[in-house]
C-alpha cells in the first residue's frame, strides 16, 4: 500500500467537501485551518519517526478531523468527521484497523481533549498548535468571529479575553515534543492575553465610575431623561482629515521639489565656477571677490536646501504606558519603525477600539506634518533668499569689478 497516494486522495477529497459545502461562518474552521493541522501533524509525526502505518492514519485524522462542519452539526462535527474518514478509508479498501485509529483520533479531538495512545496526542496536538504559536492572536480572532456568526450574538472584547484565558490556563498539550517547542510561546500568548484583560477591566472600571459621577439630570416631568444617543464622528469630520492629510502631503512633496531644483541648479554653478571660472582667476585677479560671493551663495543655497529635505532620525519604539496614557502617535512610522507586527497590531487595536484614542491620533499627526512642513518651507525661503540676493550681490560685484578694476594688460 503506497501511503503517499492514499494522503493526496484524503487530500483532494476532503477539498472537494469544503469546496461543495461552502458555509461563510466557517472563518476559522475551513480548508486552511485544516492544512494548518496537517502542516504541524507533519511536523509532530516526523520527530516520532512513526511507521507508514501510523503515518497513514495521523494524516488521515488530520485531513477529516473538521469536515464535519460541513456535513453535520457543529456540535457534533468530530463523530461527523469519524464517519466521512470511515467511508473514504472503505472506499480506499483500507483494513478496519486503520478505520477504527482514524476515527479515534478525531474524536479524541472533542474539548476537553482526553487522547489515550500516542497517535491521538499528535492529532491533539495539532489541531492546537497554534495556540503556542506566533500565529494564535489573528487565528483567536478569526474562531471569535465563526462564533458570533455561529450563536448569531456579538461577544464583548472583555468576555472573549476572559474565554481565551480560561481556555489556554486549563489546556496542555501532550507529546514531549509540542510541551517543549510550544510552551514559551504559549505563555507569552497567555501573559499578553491577561494583559489585555487586565486594561479592558481597567477601562471599564473608569467609564464606570466616570458615569456614577455624573449627576443625573431629570425631566421636566421629573423623570429621568433617555440615555443619550453616541453620536457617531460625521462624514464632514472625516473629510476634514482627509482633505488636511492630503493637502499637507501634497506641500511636502511640493517642497522637497523646489529643494531639489536648487540643488540641482547651485550644483551645476558650481562645477562651472570651479572648472572654468577659477582657472582664470590668476589673469583676472579683480574677479575673485565676485568668484568668492557667488561660490558661497551657491554652497549655502544647497545647504539649506538639504536641510529642508534631510530627514530626522527618530527611536521608532513607543510603550505600552505610552498607548494607556494616549500619548502614542502610531500613524506615523517614525514612532514604530523598531518594533515588531505583534506589537504594533496590539497598539493599533487599541486606538481602534478607542474613538477618541483615534482621533486624537489623527489631529496628533496632521499637527506634526504641519510642523515638519513649517520648518521645511522656513529653510527653504532662507535657501531661496540667499540664492536671489547672493546672485545679485555676485552680478553687481561683476560688473563693479569689470568696469572700475580693469585688468591691465
Amino acid at each position: 500500500m503506497e501511503i503517499s497516494s492514499v494522503i493526496a486522495a484524503a487530500q483532494s477529497h476532503v477539498t472537494q467537501l469544503f469546496n461543495q459545502h461552502p458555509d461563510p461562518v466557517l472563518v476559522y474552521h475551513n480548508l486552511a485551518h485544516t492544512r494548518q493541522v496537517v502542516q504541524a501533524a507533519e511536523q509532530i509525526s516526523s520527530y516520532y519517526r512513526l511507521t507508514d502505518n501510523d503515518q497513514l492514519i495521523v494524516m488521515l485524522a488530520a485531513w477529516f478531523h473538521d469536515v464535519g462542519y460541513v456535513l453535520g452539526e457543529r456540535r457534533e462535527h468530530e463523530q461527523a468527521g469519524a464517519d466521512a474518514a470511515r467511508n473514504f478509508t472503505g472506499m480506499q479498501q483500507l483494513p478496519d484497523s486503520v478505520a477504527q485509529a482514524v476515527e479515534g483520533c478525531i474524536l479524541a479531538t472533542h474539548i476537553p481533549q482526553e487522547p489515550k495512545n500516542l497517535l491521538e496526542q499528535i492529532v491533539c496536538d495539532a489541531d492546537l498548535f497554534h495556540l503556542g504559536s506566533k500565529d494564535y492572536k489573528k487565528r483567536d480572532k478569526l474562531l471569535r468571529s465563526e462564533t458570533e456568526l455561529a450563536t448569531g450574538r456579538n461577544i464583548s472584547g472583555l468576555e472573549w479575553t476572559r474565554t481565551s484565558i480560561l481556555f489556554l490556563e486549563s489546556h496542555k498539550y501532550h507529546t514531549a515534543y509540542c510541551q517543549t517547542l510550544l510552551k514559551a510561546q504559549k505563555e507569552d500568548n497567555l501573559e499578553r492575553l491577561r494583559s489585555r484583560l487586565e486594561r479592558k477591566q481597567s477601562e471599564s472600571l473608569q467609564e464606570a465610575a466616570e458615569s456614577e459621577s455624573r449627576p443625573e439630570k431629570l425631566s421636566k416631568e421629573g423623570k429621568p431623561p433617555k440615555a443619550e444617543k453616541v453620536r457617531k464622528p460625521e462624514r464632514g469630520v472625516e473629510t476634514m482629515f482627509r482633505t488636511t492629510s492630503t493637502n499637507h502631503i501634497r506641500l511636502s512633496s511640493m517642497a522637497d521639489s523646489k529643494a531639489n531644483i536648487m540643488i540641482s541648479v547651485n550644483a551645476i554653478i558650481i562645477s562651472v565656477l570651479l572648472s572654468v571660472l577659477l582657472r582664470k582667476l590668476e589673469d583676472y585677479p579683480n574677479f575673485i571677490l565676485p568668484a568668492i560671493i557667488f561660490l558661497f551663495t551657491s554652497v549655502t543655497t544647497i545647504v539649506f536646501s538639504v536641510l529642508a529635505t534631510r530627514p530626522n532620525v527618530t527611536s521608532g519604539r513607543f510603550t505600552d504606558l505610552d498607548i494607556r496614557s494616549k500619548k502614542a502617535n502610531l500613524l506615523f512610522f517614525g514612532n514604530f519603525h523598531q518594533m515588531t507586527y505583534q506589537e504594533y497590531e496590539e497598539g493599533m487595536e487599541t486606538i481602534m477600539e478607542n474613538g477618541e484614542y483615534l482621533y486624537s491620533n489623527m489631529i496628533h499627526d496632521i499637527y506634526n506634518l504641519g510642523v515638519v512642513l513649517g520648518r521645511k518651507y522656513r529653510l527653504l525661503r532662507f535657501a531661496y533668499n540667499t540664492f536671489m540676493f547672493g546672485i545679485i550681490a555676485s552680478v553687481l560685484a561683476f560688473v563693479v569689478a569689470a568696469v572700475f578694476f580693469p585688468v591691465k594688460g
